[in-house]
């Protein structure tokens, strides 16, 4: 049997017709991309979506019906993909010098962001309770949610580890009265936000989170943990446990995995997120053990689709749409990356996890904030 027909025979296991009539069926522009796939997987599939060798109209529900039906497993493993994992295993991907990477490669795309996010530039998961209807409104409701989880009082201080452009802290200092500092490796984002809250007790702080010294009432952490890598998860919590006040709440919020990994999607880890893992319930409950104690654990997995399909809808409309051949193949890199991810969320393959954690458990109980 040909790549083409074997590759063709998978995808209608899953409902997808190659060239077919439905949204979701992707059309064929270049024959040779069944050779890519064989030969380098989902990077393959990722890079030649980007080089115009196919296209699909609903890309969201394509990503859907191909997860459900875990096709990816039913591919040959790539040398990418062992290079990967070999990398993972015996390097730490996410020391300090390598994290720089995530800032000059992703979080230094400042104007896809902008094109895509809501109004405080919220670089997370929004939360989308019945009423709201876009997503501004869901980002507040999740930036309100986390206030109300960790308890914030005015006058209290917060450490957002990966605080990104300022989303949480300028919301809490506005909404709470809180004080909040931040730390980003990015000075494309510390610049925003300085800027953007200067007239508000928001502090941001160019380091990594490993050199943070501090005490705080309280610490937020919002689609940070995604760069921590396996190796470090440990250290992570210790740096929290050391910065946070005996009574003091920790909601870490993250896009997480049903299995243990050490490597992410090939495409991703090399266009999008440089050393990023997903982790796992099992690796977080060994990384807090003696440190904290569980107190909350939240599921809005569902709600990532829907934010990311409203980012891309803000993407396209705002990008500009007469497009060179190296603008055109960011754009489609974008597109992919959002809608991709989208799909995910939508067959449930990922999670975004909630946690609420304290040190030493409220005597008093905790009141469960939706």
């Amino acid at each position: 049997m040909s790549q083409e027909a074997q590759l063709t025979s998978l995808l209608a296991q899953a409902g997808i017709t190659v060239n077919g009539p439905n949204p979701w069926d992707p059309q064929i522009n270049n024959p040779n991309l069944w050779n890519r796939i064989f030969a380098q997987g989902s990077l393959g599939l990722g890079e030649g979506y980007m080089d115009g060798w196919w296209d699909v109209e609903d890309m969201a529900e394509f990503f859907n019906l191909v997860l459900r039906a875990n096709l990816e497993n039913k591919l040959r493993i790539t040398p990418n993909l062992i290079w990967q994992h070999l990398q993972a295993r015996f390097l730490n991907m996410q020391t300090l010098s390598r994290s720089q990477r995530v800032a000059k490669m992703h979080y230094n795309e400042t104007d896809a962001y902008k094109a895509s996010l809501d109004a405080r530039m919220t670089g997370s998961c929004g939360y989308w309770p019945e009423g709201v209807t876009n997503v501004d409104q869901a980002q507040e409701a999740k930036l309100d949610m986390v206030c109300r989880k960790v308890g914030l009082k005015p006058g209290q201080t917060v450490f957002d580890i990966g605080c990104g452009w300022g989303a949480f802290m300028g919301f809490a200092a506005e909404r709470y009265g809180a004080r909040c500092v931040g730390v980003t490796v990015s000075p494309d984002q510390a610049e925003y936000g300085r800027a953007r809250y200067k007239d508000l007790p928001v502090e941001f702080q160019v380091k990594d989170y490993r050199e943070f010294d501090g005490k705080v009432d309280h610490v937020v952490s919002m689609g940070m943990f995604e760069h921590v890598g396996h190796k470090n998860y440990r250290t992570y919590f210790e740096v929290a446990r050391r910065a946070i006040s005996d009574d003091g709440l920790f909601m870490l919020h993250t896009i997480g995995s049903p299995d243990s990994k050490e490597t992410i999607d090939p495409w991703l880890e090399k266009y999008i997120f440089p050393g990023g893992v997903l982790p796992s319930i099992t690796q977080i409950g060994r990384a807090i053990e003696n440190l904290f104690v569980m107190i909350d654990l939240h599921n809005i997995g569902p709600h990532y689709d829907k934010t990311l399909v409203a980012w891309y809808e803000n993407f396209d409309r705002n990008w500009k749409k007469q497009r060179n051949p190296e603008e055109e193949r960011f754009y489609r890199m974008w597109k992919y990356y959002l809608l991709c991810c989208a799909g995910a969320f939508r067959s449930r393959a990922i999670q975004v996890w909630q946690f609420v954690l304290s040190t030493n458990g409220v005597p008093d109980g905790y009141v469960t904030q939706r």
